[in-house]
């Protein structure tokens, strides 16, 4: 006998919990917000990306030194830091033909450190 399945599967159980379903639905961020976040941990599900924001943890460099540091092409490493800047987590300045690279903010020094802290947990 084959059973037939709504096109999205909902819980058809009661709630139980009111108080506290409404405590967290009252806190819920934005779907729109909720979108944003989930963007923002896509742009470090990339080991090259997690790779320059750690060197950039560190000082702040020059894009021909992270393709030293990372054995890896200039274009490569500009095209990842482009990615970056535009997620907000990483700004340039110029100075003369230079452009350094550094964290935006400690906000994403924190996120990084955090996410260290995650998986050396055990």
């Amino acid at each position: 006998m084959t059973k037939k399945f709504n096109s999205i599967e909902r819980c058809d159980c009661n709630v139980i919990h009111d108080d506290i379903v409404n405590q967290v639905r009252d806190k819920m961020p934005h779907e729109e917000s909720l979108y944003d976040l989930a963007e923002l941990f896509k742009v470090f599900g990339d080991s090259t990306r997690i790779r320059i924001l750690w060197a950039l943890h560190e000082a702040e460099m020059y894009v021909c030194d992270i393709a030293v540091l990372l054995n890896m092409t200039q274009s490569a490493i500009s095209h990842q830091l482009r990615v970056l800047k535009q997620a907000n987590l990483v700004k340039s300045r110029k100075e003369g033909k230079v452009v350094y690279y550094s964290l935006v903010d400690d906000h994403v020094r924190e996120i990084f450190d955090q996410g260290l802290i995650h998986i050396n947990e055990k």
